[in-house]
């Protein structure tokens, strides 16, 4: 390869970021009335969701990178110290900011009753550890979308672990591709452990569905949504990781025409996932997102773009960058920054409720520009600076560079 830049990593976190914003938009549109020229975008409402899933696999490739490279090569493990550093600043200051500020908002701008149970959700967000339990799976009232941080977080801790066992066994059975046969019994053993929580852990069943809020939804979706089933994706896309390592000497058409295929095949499961009646996707096991066939399209667009001749420069265009730079922010943001319009600017587009189709375009390019603005800024102010901070620190530490990969 030419550069090390994985190209189309950059325009999967910038689709799943924007995915997930319009299927929060789409789900406003009033289900009753038709809204003229945007009822294209309700298909949002019901794919939406598989955003969530592209950003799990993306992290899991990007992540597992160096301990592929070092265990082909037959090095030590790279420094979980590093790896933690890097992890803590590119997530948490953003994640702490976004959680306090809509824990404040939730109280004084949406009546919030401060009570126990608040406290306790926010502080299990605080520690990322929300995802182990119905009742702090949405660490905060308004934000919704906090909720997979400590999904995300808790696959960080497991990656390593799967790798821990990878390097013992390499000194028997070698590296290469024996090492990446062996990887899937570690996704195996992900399901395993899924399908154990979703058997013998137990929900309280009253007052279960979204009708009754966040709590309400977290016990609907638990307990098929558990860290388990998480790192099953996350470990696919680490797998997918494996693969580009292998083919990173290649720069090919053929590459382009896999990732093509990858590429169509996401869309159509996209597509049949329209006449689905949920928007979770439910597959193997009780795992959302369409698992694993969903999760298997977009790693393998991610093992495969990278070595494309054309197609994943293509991709990974100027504003595809851009987009993928912020996503932090537009993810964390866009949610509070909805409500709040929703508050003083269209209280019509309320679950269902905006049937005007002028207005609803207009109040969604509110939120877009909005969220944009705020993400740049979350960027620049409050994300950036931490990780610049943390890779002199590792540079001080280690005497070597940083390597960087697709806005990671």
């Amino acid at each position: 390869m030419t550069d090390n830049r994985l190209n189309g990593a950059d325009f999967v976190r910038a689709a799943a970021c924007l995915t997930v914003l319009f299927h929060h938009l789409a789900q406003r549109m009033s289900w009753q009335d038709q809204l003229g020229g945007v009822e294209w975008f309700r298909v949002f409402a019901q794919i939406g969701t598989f955003g969530v899933a592209m950003f799990f696999v993306l992290s899991g490739f990007l992540l597992s990178r160096p301990f592929w490279q070092a265990l082909d090569r037959g090095e030590p493990a790279p420094s979980l110290r590093v790896y933690a550093m890097r992890r803590a600043a590119r997530i948490l200051p953003g994640f702490w900011l976004a959680l306090l500020v809509t824990f404040v908002l939730s109280i004084t701008v949406f009546g919030a009753v401060l009570d126990g149970q608040l406290v306790l959700r926010l502080v299990a967000g605080i520690f990322t550890v929300a995802d182990w339990h119905w009742i702090t799976l949405f660490p905060v009232e308004v934000n919704g979308p906090l909720w997979s941080i400590s999904f995300e977080v808790t696959s960080y801790l497991l990656l390593p672990l799967g790798f821990a066992a990878l390097f013992l066994l390499g000194r028997w059975s070698g590296q290469g591709w024996q090492s990446r046969l062996i990887w899937l019994g570690v996704i195996g053993l992900a399901l395993a452990a899924h399908w154990l929580f979703a058997r013998y852990y137990r929900v309280d069943t009253h007052q279960r569905g979204w009708d009754y809020g966040l709590i309400g939804g977290a016990k609907y979706w638990m307990p098929r949504f558990n860290p388990f089933a998480f790192f099953a994706m996350f470990a696919i896309g680490a797998l997918a990781g494996g693969l580009q390592v292998r083919w990173a000497k290649y720069r090919h058409a053929l590459f382009d025409l896999v990732a093509l295929a990858a590429f169509a095949w996401g869309i159509y499961l996209m597509q049949v996932q329209l006449s689905a009646k949920t928007a979770d996707g439910w597959g193997w096991l009780g795992v959302p997102y369409g698992f694993p066939w969903f999760v298997l399209a977009v790693g393998l667009f991610l093992s495969s773009s990278p070595s494309s001749a054309l197609l994943g420069q293509l991709l990974d265009n100027p504003v595809t960058r851009y987009v993928a730079k912020i996503s932090f922010g537009i993810y964390i943001w866009h949610y509070p920054v909805l409500e709040l319009v929703r508050v003083y600017w269209d209280p019509q587009i309320d679950h269902g409720q905006s049937s005007d189709p002028v207005r609803f375009i207009v109040t969604c390019t509110i939120i877009t520009v909005i969220t944009f603005t705020v993400a740049h800024l979350s960027y620049h102010l409050v994300e950036n600076p931490m990780i610049q901070w943390a890779r002199g620190k590792e540079r001080r530490s280690t005497g070597s560079a940083t390597i960087t990969a697709a806005a990671e």
